[in-house]
């Protein structure tokens, strides 16, 4: 009798168990398609520099990072300005495009620093912004190496054009409301090609 007792409470155990990891199985995916979701071509990114597991663990500590930012629209006073600022940059462009993307580089970091995002190294910024901008950081992290590119003097005016337009779509989107699209902003945005 006692041998049925023991046997039972394997077999129980033992179901318990395989429930207990199809359940874990189908959170994990929940998870997985919530990141892939929430962070597009991003996600594919981080996983693809560190795996799955790591890279899944990585956005979601970035997540967990900027939940802690006191994230807040621009004040009109302050939109306006930068706005005003950033229309001056596009105008420098035409006669010196190097130093307009140095100026529109500069303004974004003011604008998210407005916005209530620490402003630290650029490989911080671009994570931090892919929380709530994932599908715009491929175009910042291209915008930046342009610039990067000119600084070595290797980036052609079309190079430079390009990054104009990479800038221009995050501060498009950074002047907005937190989580929102800016007024007026095209429904899609353009994406580095691969």
């Amino acid at each position: 009798m006692e041998i049925w007792i023991v046997v039972a409470v394997v077999v129980v155990v033992a179901i318990a168990a395989v429930v207990l990891l199809r359940v874990k199985a189908r959170n994990q995916q929940r998870g997985t398609q919530r990141l892939q979701t929430k962070f597009g071509s991003e996600y594919d990114n981080a996983v693809g520099e560190v795996g799955r597991k790591k890279g899944e663990a990585e956005l979601a500590e970035r997540e967990e990072r900027v939940e802690g930012f006191d994230l807040h629209p621009l004040a009109a006073a302050e939109s306006e300005r930068f706005t005003q600022l950033w229309m001056a940059t596009q105008a420098r462009f035409v006669d010196d495009p190097g130093g307009a993307i140095s100026d529109a580089d500069s303004l974004l970091s003011e604008v998210m620093q407005a916005r209530g995002y620490p402003v630290g190294d650029f490989e911080q910024r671009a994570t931090d912004i892919s929380v709530n901008h994932p599908e715009l950081v491929a175009n910042y992290r291209a915008a930046q190496a342009a610039a990067l590119k000119h600084s070595r003097g290797g980036a052609s005016t079309e190079d430079l054009r390009q990054a104009m337009v990479h800038y221009r779509w995050l501060f498009t989107d950074l002047v907005g409301p937190v989580g929102s699209p800016a007024t007026g902003e095209p429904e899609t945005k353009p994406t580095v090609a691969s």
